[in-house]
């Protein structure tokens, strides 16, 4: 038999309405904290591993998949980072493709007025940005795939789902991707 450590046995938390809280970055809670909640009584468990953690009083088989008792109302917008503009960007250089080397371009430049605003902030790779430098898009005829806009916490999960995590627990994929439409 193999010996599992508790520190390899992460809970995926869902919401309430069984929903992940996030896809990217997948939302995960330690298994010392998600013992707690279920001792404080905030979640549901859902699924568990075969592993257990004792103590003098309790044994308890680690949950691998809890729910929220109370619904927890998403934010409509994310916050602005660098993370986040590169998710909307699906990780991709706007102008040339390439998704190594990532940086981040203002659109107009803040030499000349341009506000890192989600409006104004493309994913770039570093030649791509370099190239633009400080000029306006119509002066070096750079454009990118897709204008820059203000994505919805929708967006960025759907983007997410692209990037799957390197390690996934089979008891997770029934909530991960029922909400996906399905090929005919």
């Amino acid at each position: 038999m193999t010996v599992v450590s508790p520190e390899a046995c992460p809970a995926l938390v869902l919401n309430a309405d069984f929903r992940p809280l996030s896809y990217f970055p997948l939302s995960l809670w330690s298994w010392q904290d998600t013992v707690k909640a279920v001792f404080l009584d905030r979640v549901n468990i859902v699924s568990e591993y075969d592993r257990t953690v004792r103590s003098p009083s309790f044994e308890i088989r680690l949950p691998s998949v809890v729910s929220l008792r109370e619904y927890v109302r998403p934010a409509a917008y994310p916050a602005f980072t660098r993370f986040n503009v590169f998710l909307r960007d699906r990780f991709t250089c706007q102008y040339c493709g390439a998704q190594d080397d990532l940086t981040f371009d203002h659109l107009i430049p803040r030499s000349r007025g341009g506000q890192t605003v989600w409006e104004n902030v493309v994913a770039a790779c570093s030649p791509c940005n370099l190239r633009k430098g400080s000029h306006h898009p119509r002066e070096v005829d750079m454009w990118p795939q897709q204008m820059p806009y203000r994505p919805t916490a929708f967006d960025l999960q759907k983007n997410g789902r692209l990037f799957p995590p390197n390690y996934l627990h089979e008891s997770w994929l029934d909530y991960l991707y029922w909400d996906t439409e399905l090929e005919p």
